[in-house]
Formats: C-alpha cells, structure tokens, sequence
C-alpha cells in the first residue's frame, strides 16, 4: 500500500514499454508527479534501470517483468499492482514494436503475428485487466492512455503492422489516445541517418525530445475523471506528416 510520506499523491499508474523510450520517459514523468507506478516490459534489467533514474521516487516504483502479449503475463502484473499499491488510477499501454521495413508483400506471417500481439493483444489483455481492476475498486474508475501514432492517419511506406494498431468511458473510466510523431528514442534513431519516403527517396526527419511525450502523458492523467482528452497529436514540428510531404 501507499504511503503518502514519500511524496505520493496517492495515484497509481501501469506503464507498459517501460524500460526504453516514451515508457522509461513517462514512468519517471509520473513518479516525480506523486504517482506509484508498476513498469512492465521484457527485460527486467531495463525496468530497473528506470527505476534507479527515479531518485527519491524510486521507492514507489514497481518493476514487473513479463511479455503482454501473453495472458497470464498481463494477469500477473495487475495482481501485483494491486498487492502493491492496493489500486489503478492510470494505465499508459505504451508498449509498441514494429516490423521490418519491407514491402507488404515480402512480410512474414512470423512478423506480423510479433507486431500484432504486442501492439494490439497487448494492448487489449491490458485493458480488459484495468477495467475490471477500475470498475471494483473504490473509489471506481480510472484513466487509460494509448500510446497510438501519427501513422495511424498517414502511414510510412512499408508499414503495415505498425499503422494496423494505431487507432469507452464508463464505469469513471476515460479513455485517450496520444499519437506521437518522431520522438528521439532507440526506436526512432532509424530517422536520423534517413528513411523511405512516398516518392521514393530516403531523407533524414527531424525529432523532438521524447520529455514532450511524457509532459503530454502527465497532463492527460492528471485531468479530472469528468474530462477528458480523447485525441492528441505531439509531433516533431518539422517532419513530413500531411501527405508525408
């Protein structure tokens, strides 16, 4: 349970992806907002890593290590969320990973079965955990973040899996999606030395610090359970978007 002498603001939030990028980003964002928060991912060295970046924060941070694309990995983490923290205010399903960059035609069912059970199984397995964890706590309700992207409105070329998975409130539960658009993280290092674009060239995009994404997530959380912010776009300001020209 929580103990509101070590700074807690007695919110609990999931971030899932949380030992790289915008889920390490957010998890420490949270965390020197007063949130306890659980860190799922893979690789539970990575988990702690963010942990030991958290300073005095550290103590109301939980890693879980598992896969969320897998059922009984999902159970786990919820359960040991609430033997914590005893409560769910806030799930960030964040957790994302994306395919080669080759033509439709040359894609594996093996690779896009990997996007498909991370970005969306996962995403779903998640859900379903919050709402049911939401609905029977007290006070009930809660908020879910999707981490979804600008690809969902305007695709990369060779990007099928990836823009497949980019896209209710009841019970006091609302729901958002931010999508993000070249956020310098491992992931979108690709950017920097150059990519494929729709007329055919390879060109360097612009990005932006990936503390945008995380000050954007704490903002979407911290909001009242009677607003709520259904759609946000955090973008490098410069990169190709509409027309992806």
């Amino acid at each position: 349970m929580q103990n509101q002498s070590d700074g807690s603001n007695g919110k609990v939030a999931i971030v899932t992806g949380a030992g790289t990028g915008i889920g390490r980003s957010a998890s420490l964002a949270l965390a020197a907002e007063g949130y306890s928060v659980s860190l799922a991912g893979r690789r539970g060295q990575l988990l702690e890593e963010t942990i030991s970046m958290a300073g005095d924060a550290a103590g109301r941070m939980l890693a879980v290590p598992g896969d969320i694309g897998k059922p009984e990995s999902v159970a786990a983490l919820f359960a040991a969320t609430k033997e914590r923290f005893g409560r769910l205010d806030v799930l960030f399903n964040n957790a994302g990973i994306s395919a080669p960059p080759i033509p439709l035609e040359d894609l594996t069912y093996e690779q896009w079965q990997a996007v498909v059970d991370v970005n969306i199984t996962g995403a779903f397995l998640c859900t379903q955990e919050a709402f049911r964890m939401m609905k029977g706590q007290d006070p009930m309700g809660g908020r879910i973040i999707n981490n979804g992207s600008i690809s969902a409105y305007v695709p990369r070329p060779n990007s099928a899996p990836y823009t497949a998975q980019s896209t209710q409130a009841s019970h006091d539960i609302a729901c958002g999606q931010i999508d993000i658009g070249n956020a310098d993280t491992e992931m979108a290092a690709v950017f920097k030395t150059g990519v494929p674009q729709p007329y055919g060239e390879i060109a360097v995009e612009p990005t932006m610090a990936v503390e945008n994404v995380s000050r954007a997530v704490v903002y979407m959380a911290s909001l009242p359970l009677d607003a709520n912010v259904q759609f946000m776009t955090v973008m490098a300001t410069k990169m190709p978007f509409i027309g992806r020209g």
